[in-house]
């Protein structure tokens, strides 16, 4: 190959496969914003959150759990999942209807949560194969039922090893993914002992099916710094290294960093670092006393060209 050839294949492999493709590969700023609604039975509606058009909303059900609903104590029903959240008020048919009139939202169901009744829900499959054999059957037909778009999976209490919670959980998302059902799932761990070696151990061998890490940053101590803050996120984000991991904070103001002490400063800060892969709230229950004063500043910083 004589060299003017030789120049302008490597001008092309330039072009092609620049040298700084890994750094364009890793998790940049996005106008994701997510939000957790239903769990509290406060009647909250899809409609009383503002929304605004120029971000990617989602709404994320609170819960469909693996327990029977029907008895007054509930058991554990191995990967038969139920819904929990107030279906009354977030309905099939309002979920149709807000996607319908906005079409930057989608609506997402979360597996699990903290407790059933009175009682912590636990993570308690049978066996591998079994539970995922019923919940990729009962969690289609009621993501089919509600015209919803993906998962997120909250367990935070487990009778099962991490490598068993990685199986069942990894085998599930691949699945409902390649039917077809769900086009994004998440997961939302906090710092933890025992709940961060089981979602660590789904990363590990699964983390190319997570699409977002909704980190409960507000499980923090309340009074959480803004230098306290980043440091959790960055350590956070090694954690679960090459994830989008999502800022949050919780609405009650009973842990983490809250919006009155810093969390947006924070939040402006990683964006100017293009480490702000959205911003995730617990909960629209919560919010509704104040208005869904900060959702609308939450989605006011993503919209901002990102």
């Amino acid at each position: 190959m004589d060299s003017s050839k030789l120049l302008i294949a490597l001008f092309v492999f330039q072009v092609f496969f620049p040298c700084h493709m890994s750094i364009q590969a890793a998790p940049e700023n996005s106008d994701l914003f997510r939000e957790y609604i239903g769990a509290e039975f406060n009647n909250v509606k899809f409609t009383d959150v503002p929304i605004d058009s120029n971000v990617e909303f989602h709404f994320i059900l609170s819960f469909a759990t693996d327990y029977d609903s029907t008895s007054g104590s509930p058991s554990p029903t191995n990967g038969k999942f139920n819904v929990f959240w107030d279906s009354d008020n977030l309905s099939p048919s309002q979920v149709s209807s807000i996607k319908s009139t906005h079409s930057n939202v989608k609506v997402a169901l979360s597996l699990g949560g903290d407790s059933v009744g009175d009682s912590y829900a636990y993570f308690d499959p049978s066996s591998v194969d079994s539970w995922v054999s019923n919940a990729v059957s009962s969690l289609t037909d009621i993501i089919q039922e509600y015209h919803l778009d993906g998962i997120d999976i909250d367990y935070e209490h487990f009778n099962a090893d991490p490598d068993t919670f990685a199986e069942c959980i990894g085998k599930l998302v691949k699945t409902l993914k390649n039917n077809g059902v769900i086009s994004f799932a998440s997961i939302a761990p906090f710092d933890d002992d025992d709940v961060q070696s089981h979602y660590k151990a789904l990363w590990q061998s699964y983390g190319d099916l997570i699409d977002y890490v909704n980190f409960q940053f507000y499980a923090y101590d309340q009074g959480t710094t803004v230098s306290q803050f980043i440091n959790y996120f960055n350590t956070q984000s090694s954690n679960y290294n090459g994830g989008k991991v999502l800022a949050s904070f919780i609405s009650d103001g009973s842990g983490g960093l809250t919006p009155e002490n810093g969390f947006f400063t924070a939040c402006s800060r990683l964006k100017s670092e293009n480490k702000l892969h959205g911003i995730f709230v617990w909960s629209a229950d919560d919010s509704k006393r104040n208005g869904f004063r900060y959702e609308k500043q939450s989605q006011a910083l993503l919209a901002i060209s990102h």
